[in-house]
């Protein structure tokens, strides 16, 4: 395949030096990597002649505004590399902070090389769109805090501290927050939606709510119920062990890969 790789290349620069890393080695997976110079560029007009020119079938940039900001908007597929003055100094300020929100929209896959620089993107821009609809929401309501992202262990200690877990989601597959909560034995309240009920039975594991109207009163009566509340705690402790187990799983996945392998005994 034909890429466009854009970076800045100012000469004995990290940035160069990475550039050139990563080239040689999408090169020798049998790629033709054409690396440019973002600065040469002015606009993205000029970009879109070059892909058009050059036949390119995707695009890489190092850098997410310096580079990403040039490949939106033509329909190529790309992906991006954080640079470090990206996170470090760019996110610092509104409109660029904004544009490369929107880069990582477009971009099929973005990479950190540290865990410190992933975590750093992630508390900035995990769903853009959707953390812009979240946070704005959150100041509009009185009582309500948004806590960023945390380690397992504070997690489970802090839910531990709850008197209950809430999900209100709109849409699940299988919520693992739902699972974890019933293993440290805090009550679920949960927007009764199929990927919900399908780990929460009513007043059996947990409660279901189908409106803010529901929810209100569920949640007054699992204050007012301590019985209600130690039934639904034993109860889902006891469907985790025995619908989600670990162990269980750990088996399975094993048995499965060793299909993979060829053996079919069992």
């Amino acid at each position: 395949m034909r890429l466009l790789f854009l970076a800045v290349l100012r000469p004995h620069t990290g940035n160069a030096v990475t550039a050139e890393r990563v080239r040689d080695h999408l090169e020798a997976a049998g790629h033709i990597c054409i690396l440019k110079d973002a600065f040469d560029f002015e606009s993205s007009s000029e970009i879109a002649n070059l892909i058009t020119t050059e036949n390119f079938g995707a695009a890489l940039a190092l850098h997410l505004y310096r580079g990403g900001r040039l490949l939106q908007g033509h329909g190529i597929p790309f992906g991006v590399i954080f640079g470090g003055t990206d996170l470090n100094e760019d996110v610092n300020q509104r409109e660029k902070n904004n544009v490369m929100g929107k880069i990582l929209e477009e971009a099929r896959f973005a990479v950190a090389f540290t865990e410190s620089m992933k975590e750093m993107a992630q508390a900035q821009w995990v769903d853009p769109v959707f953390t812009r609809e979240v946070k704005a929401k959150v100041k509009r309501s009185a009582g309500v805090r948004l806590l960023g992202e945390m380690p397992r262990e504070d997690l489970h200690a802090a839910v531990k501290n709850c008197f209950a877990v809430v999900n209100s989601s709109v849409s699940e597959g299988m919520s693992a927050a739902i699972l974890e909560a019933m293993d440290l034995e805090v009550p679920v309240l949960a927007r009764n939606i199929p990927g919900n009920s399908a780990v929460v039975k009513h007043e059996v594991t947990g409660l279901l709510f189908s409106d803010p109207q529901e929810f209100v009163q569920l949640a007054k009566r699992l204050v007012s119920d301590p019985a209600l509340e130690r039934e639904m705690v034993a109860n889902g402790r006891e469907y985790v062990r025995r619908h989600h187990s670990w162990q269980a799983e750990r088996v399975t996945y094993q048995r499965l890969v060793r299909r993979l392998e060829g053996s079919w005994e069992d």
